[in-house]
C-alpha cells in the first residue's frame, strides 16, 4: 500500500521554525499520509513543554489556585505559532472550552491530552490534512486498558474516509467518552497504532537525534551511527541503558513486521536509525551493532562444593531473593559456584539479611558480597557468525588494564556481558568501542 506514518516528537514541533520543517518534510513525500504529532515541547533550555505547563493547571485547580497565567502562556505559543505561519485557524473557541473544562474539574489526562489535541489543529491547517480525533479510534476499555482489536478494526474503518490527516498523539478514548492517556512517550505508541493497523511499510519517528549511535556519546567521542538495528538487539541495548524507544510504542509494529525509521527533523537528509524485525540480520554491516552499560550493581558470589549435585540448590537461592521482594538481573554459574547480579535500587538494604538467610538455608563453603559494580553489554546479531569475537573483547579490555569481574553469554550468542568495577566503566565502554570500530 506504499503508506508511511510519521510521527513528530515535542521538539519537532516546538516553534513555527519547527513547523515548517515538518511541513516540508511530510510533503516531500506523498505517501507520508497519517501524521502523528506531540504537544510543544521545549525551544530552549529553561521552557516550558506545553504538556507540563496543563498538568500544572491541572494541580492548580485541585488546590483551588487560579491557573490564568499559566494557561495565558499555552495560548500564547499556540497564537505565536498560528501568526508566524500565517494561518487562518482561529483557536479562541478551542481555549475557551478547555479553559472552562479544566475550571470545573477535568480529568487530568484530560487536561494533559490538549496539547497534542491543540498541535494536531494547527499541524492540520498547516499541510492541509484532515484533522482526526483519535478520541474515536484509541479506544480503551472500562479498565483503562488498551482494547487493541477493536482499535485496529476502528482505525481501519475510519482511515477509509481520509486519506491524508494529522491524528494527536498520546491519548484515545475510555467506553464513556472520557479522555485516557498513554504513559509519557504515548505519541509513539499512537503512531506505532495507527501504523500497525494501515499496514504501513514503515513507520517513521522524528525527534531531534539522526538514529541510534553504537555507544554512549558522553563516554565515546562520536561514536558511529547505527544504520540498522533489530528489535531483538534494540532490546538488549535498552535493558542496558541505551536511551530508545518505549516497549509499548515498538510492539504493535514489531508485531506486524513494520520497519521503525528514527529520523531527525533537524537534519531531515540524514536517513537515521532503521530498526527492523528480528529475521533481517545486521550481520553484514558490522561485527558489533552496540555497546551500552549501566553502573551500580552488586553481585552475591556463592560457592559449595558438589553444588551441582545437590538438587534445588539454585532454587532455594532464588527464593530467598524473591521472598525479599528482589530481582535477579543474571545468574552465571560454573559447576560448585553461582553469582547474584542484583542492581543496587533494587537491593537496597536488604543485603546483609538476603546473605543470612542463605546461609541458614543452603549452608554454602563461601558467601561474598561485592558492590561497586558495573556491566556491560555488547550487542549484535554480527557477533555469532564472527570467530575471535570474545577474543577481541577480552583483549582490548586487558590491554587497558580492565579487570573482568563477571562474564555473561546469552544462548542466542548475540551479545556479550562483562561485570567490571565501577570506577572501571568508562574506560572499558571505550576499549570495547575502540577495539571493534577503530
Amino acid at each position: 500500500m506504499n503508506i508511511k506514518v510519521a510521527k513528530f516528537g515535542g521538539s519537532s514541533v516546538a516553534d513555527a521554525k519547527q513547523f515548517q520543517k515538518v511541513r516540508d518534510i511530510v510533503l516531500a513525500d506523498n505517501h507520508r499520509r497519517y501524521i502523528v504529532p506531540s504537544a510543544p515541547g521545549k525551544r530552549y533550555g529553561g521552557d516550558y513543554k506545553i504538556t507540563d505547563l496543563l498538568y500544572l493547571c491541572h494541580a492548580h485547580v485541585q488546590h483551588a489556585v487560579p491557573f490564568d497565567q499559566m494557561f495565558s502562556m499555552i495560548t500564547d505559543r499556540y497564537v505565536g505559532i498560528i501568526d508566524e505561519l500565517n494561518l487562518s485557524i482561529d483557536l479562541n473557541p478551542y481555549f475557551d472550552e478547555i479553559k472552562e473544562k479544566i475550571t470545573q474539574g477535568a480529568s487530568a489526562d484530560y487536561t494533559a491530552s490538549r496539547g497534542e489535541y491543540l498541535n494536531g489543529l494547527v499541524l492540520a491547517n498547516l499541510l492541509n490534512y484532515d484533522f482526526v480525533d483519535p478520541k474515536e479510534m484509541i479506544l480503551f476499555d472500562e479498565y483503562g486498558e488498551l482494547d487493541t482489536q477493536r482499535t485496529q478494526e476502528v482505525i481501519r474503518e475510519k482511515l477509509k474516509q481520509h486519506k491524508y490527516a494529522v491524528i494527536p498523539g498520546f491519548y484515545g478514548g475510555m467506553p464513556n467518552g472520557e479522555i485516557k492517556t498513554f504513559s509519557r512517550g504515548g505519541s509513539d505508541i499512537t503512531g506505532s497504532i495507527v501504523a500497525q493497523a494501515v499496514e504501513a511499510e514503515i513507520y517513521e519517528n522524528w525527534t531531534d537525534v539522526s538514529g541510534f549511535l553504537m555507544a554512549d556519546p558522553r563516554i565515546v567521542d562520536n561514536p558511529k551511527q547505527i544504520e540498522k538495528i533489530t528489535y531483538q538487539e534494540l532490546r538488549e541495548l535498552s535493558y542496558m541503558g541505551a536511551t530508545v524507544l518505549h516497549e509499548e510504542a515498538v510492539f504493535p509494529v514489531r508485531e506486524a513486521e513494520i520497519p521503525i525509521n528514527v529520523r531527525n527533523t533537524n537534519e531531515p537528509d540524514n536517513p537515521g536509525t532503521i530498526i527492523v524485525s528480528n529475521n533481517e540480520s545486521n550481520r553484514s554491516i558490522n561485527t558489533i551493532t552496540g555497546v551500552a552499560g549501566r553502573k551500580d550493581f552488586t553481585v552475591i558470589g556463592i560457592q559449595k562444593n558438589r553444588m551441582n549435585g545437590e538438587v534445588g540448590f539454585i532454587r532455594k537461592i532464588l527464593s530467598i531473593v524473591e521472598a525479599n521482594n528482589v530481582s535477579v538481573e543474571h545468574v552465571p554459574s560454573g559447576i560448585d559456584t553461582i553469582s547474584i547480579v542484583i542492581s543496587d535500587s533494587n537491593l537496597g538494604n536488604k543485603g546483609n539479611k538476603i546473605l543470612k538467610e542463605i546461609k541458614e538455608q543452603c549452608d554454602p563453603d563461601v558467601i561474598e558480597i561485592y558492590p561497586n559494580m558495573a556491566l556491560i553489554a555488547t550487542v549484535g546479531h554480527g557477533m555469532a557468525y564472527t570467530r575471535g569475537v570474545a577474543a577481541k573483547l577480552f583483549s582490548s579490555l586487558a590491554e587497558n588494564n580492565i579487570n573482568i569481574r563477571m562474564i555473561d553469554q546469552g544462548s542466542s550468542e548475540i551479545n556479550i556481558i562483562i561485570g567490571v568495577e565501577t570506577n572501571d566503566f568508562e574506560k572499558a565502554v571505550q576499549a570495547i568501542y575502540n577495539g571493534f570500530v577503530k
